[in-house]
């Protein structure tokens, strides 16, 4: 080896190698303080840009996930009206059989007439009440349904199918004019009640199918998500226990290259040796 003071070559390696450990340090450190192995695209731009992919569809799963938990309480709320109505109509058609007797007295059908509409008022206020986040899917104010985003691409959705449950209408056969002034009338309205009460009950078991449709695929949506938040942990998490043997691996490599330094900037001055008398 040429001893020169214009160029030290031990010096110059060591300080390569110095530096290179420097580095790894330096990105073994981002790692620990991060926890991720590919923190942006010069890291792994391939792997980056698949993460940052599905990253995008978690946020997109994300948004689909709201909008069917807002579904399946709409769906809930709907069938708790039902529910309530169904028990009503039970307490009702009670009150019409009563009220056929032939024998009441002008008094006792005046009575069982004004519980009989009560009920029916009843009904109505739970009718009216029966919304959350402006849907109401027993009034009558959305006909065929409400959409409801499926995928993290916007091109399925989920329906949840309205039940109108007005008087008069399909299902609700009785009207909200009904009484039980007469026995003809209570007949009839007896009558109507039991056809109301069998509509009601399949409303309530087609409303029950839907929301259940919606918490399954709610439920599927979830374990998506959670599986690609997995598979972006694979792709960019930091093994720590791996990262934390390596600093200290670096760290005692460090050391030795400041030392190793140290020595080959002294070796010029055996130069010295060399001219003294």
């Amino acid at each position: 080896m040429t001893l020169s003071v214009h160029t030290n070559s031990a010096a110059m390696i060591a300080l390569q190698n110095l530096t290179k450990t420097n580095e790894e340090m330096e990105q073994t450190q981002s790692r620990i303080n991060t926890g991720l192995k590919i923190g942006g695209s010069k890291d792994n731009a391939a792997i980056y840009a698949v993460a940052q992919s599905m990253r995008a569809d978690i946020r997109a799963l994300d948004a689909v996930q709201s909008g069917l938990d807002r579904a399946s309480t709409i769906g809930d709320v709907a069938l708790a009206a039902g529910e309530a109505i169904s028990d009503l109509l039970v307490q009702m058609r009670e009150k019409a059989v009563a009220a056929m007797d032939p024998s009441l007295d002008t008094f006792s059908r005046a009575a069982y007439d004004s519980d009989f509409k009560s009920l029916l008022d009843q009904i109505q206020v739970i009718i009216d009440n029966a919304e959350f986040d402006g849907a109401n899917m027993v009034n009558g104010s959305v006909t065929a349904g409400i959409e409801f985003l499926a995928d993290a691409d916007a091109s399925r959705t989920v329906t949840l199918k309205s039940q109108d449950l007005t008087f008069g209408g399909t299902i609700m056969t009785l009207a909200a004019t009904a009484s039980l002034g007469s026995v003809t009338l209570a007949s009839g309205v007896a009558s109507t009640i039991q056809t109301s009460l069998d509509n009601v009950n399949q409303a309530l078991a087609n409303l029950g199918s839907d929301t259940k449709k919606l918490e399954a695929h709610s439920g599927f949506v979830n374990k998506l998500m959670d599986s690609l938040e997995k598979g972006v942990g694979d792709l960019v998490d930091a093994d720590l226990a791996t990262e934390s043997a390596k600093l200290q691996a670096l760290q005692v490599k460090q050391q030795l290259g400041v030392q190793a330094l140290s020595i080959a900037n002294s070796a010029p001055q055996i130069i010295l040796n060399l001219f003294q008398g």
